[in-house]
This record gives C-alpha cells, structure tokens and sequence, in this order.
C-alpha cells in the first residue's frame, strides 16, 4: 500500500476521525486529508510520531519500501510485531525483538548469539555445521557488530546476565542441572498459564516483552523440563511436558 493508503487504514482501525488524530500529532485536519489524499507525506518527527502511535514502522507507513534484516542475527523482519523496542516503546526497524528490547542490546558476544541461532537454522535446511559457517560469516557484515564497540555498554548487560545466573543457580531447585546461558525469550512463546491452588489458571508475563531465559532438561524425570525465566525484577522457575504440557510453577519470586 502507499503511504496515503495506510495512514486512512490505521486511523480507521484505531477509530480515530481526522480531526481526533490532527489533535494527537500537533498538525491540523487538513494536514491529514492531504496526506490521505496523496498531496503530501508526513515529515521525519511526524512519522515517528505516527510510529509510535498506531505501533508500526516507519518502513509499514511509507508502504514498506525496504525489506528490514535484523542488524545483529541478520534474520528477515517479515512483519511489525518482530521488531524491537526503543526505551520509550517506539518499533525500532534496525533490530527483532529477540536481539534487542526496551533499548537493550541482548548479545555482546557474537559466538554467543552464534550458539543461540544454530539450533534453529538446523531446522530449515542447514546442518549444523553450514549454520555456524554461514553466521560466522554473515554477522560480521551486520551493522551491529561493525559498531559494536562504539555500541557495547561495557559489558553491564552481561554482567546482568551473569549475576541472574548466579542468583537462579543458588535456588537449587531439585532435579534442575545448573544455568549456564540466559537467552532473549519474547513473552509469547513462553507465558504459560500454571494452574492455582483456587482451580483457577494465571499467566505472569507480558506477551510483548522480552525476557532472559532457557529451558533445561530435567534430571529425575526425562519427559519433563525445566524453565526459567527472568526480567530486572522477579524470577520465576517452571517444569512442563513436551510443547509445554502439563506446566507447574515452581517458583516465582520478586528479586
């Protein structure tokens, strides 16, 4: 769609009239009949401003000119909901979701993001062998690691990360091998919902989040595994079945 199209259809979608969405922007109502007529386009700040509203990329709102890649794993952004977050919530068209969130960078060590991304080209055709060569080459060429160093927070992240792991570690929870890695986990492919002593069922995450976790096999019990997840404020611990059957929340706790 051009861009007069999908700034009609959003405004329609949100139910917003061309005088309510002129208020939000700070422009009049003709400015946005003349862009869903096609006379003009919003400028730079308007388009932000545009983004962060109606939760869309710049990219969706001049009608996706650009096929977006994911500038630290590289992994096509086929859609909106994949992008990840600036600090004040704005889609950030440079990053997926898994790799950065709420203005964080998840990985600091390309042989790190290396580990976490060989599994899942495994299942798309790749050996693991061709997976680990393809990264190895392909990430360096990415504008996240040509700027690393001018973008590293000095290892504070992975020192975040590291005193998670340490703090998971000391539960000591029965039957659960130690936590090695902590890996960016989006809230919705993760938020189980654990049953309650009242009968009753409750999912603890935000499934537009993301999170630090990993799944661990299970040592008294091969046909359960563990999760564990994190966030700057609470830890939480679960076993479940195979595609999260049968989940149990075994801890929750506010850090």
């Amino acid at each position: 769609m051009e861009t007069k199209q999908v700034i009609l259809t959003l405004r329609t979608k949100t139910g917003l009239s061309q005088d309510e969405l002129a208020e939000k922007l700070f422009v009049t109502r003709q400015a946005i009949s003349r862009w869903e007529n096609g006379d003009t386009v919003p400028n730079t700040e308007t388009l932000k401003l545009l983004s962060r509203l109606f939760d869309v990329s710049i990219n969706t709102l001049l009608g996706s000119p650009r096929q977006l890649v994911c500038q630290c794993c590289g992994m096509p952004l086929e859609s909106d909901d994949m992008l990840g977050r600036d600090s004040d919530g704005t889609p950030n068209e440079d990053y997926c979701k898994w790799c950065y969130a709420d203005g964080t960078y998840a990985y600091h060590d390309m042989d790190d993001l290396i580990r976490v991304c060989v599994p899942h080209m495994t299942g798309e055709g790749f050996t693991e062998e061709q997976a680990r060569t393809y990264l190895k080459e392909r990430l360096p060429q990415l504008d996240y690691w040509k700027r690393h160093g001018e973008l590293s927070d000095n290892g504070q992240f992975e020192a975040f990360k590291a005193q998670l792991i340490r703090e998971i570690n000391a539960l000591h929870i029965d039957g659960m091998p130690p936590l090695e890695h902590l890996n960016a986990l989006v809230g919705r492919y993760v938020n189980l919902a654990y049953p309650l002593p009242s009968g009753r069922s409750a999912a603890f995450l935000d499934d537009n989040k993301t999170y630090l976790g990993n799944q661990l096999p299970s040592d008294a019990d091969e046909n359960r595994c563990f999760g564990v997840l994190a966030g700057t404020d609470f830890l939480l611990v679960s076993a479940y079945g195979k595609d999260g059957a049968d989940p149990e929340l075994i801890l929750y706790k506010k850090r």
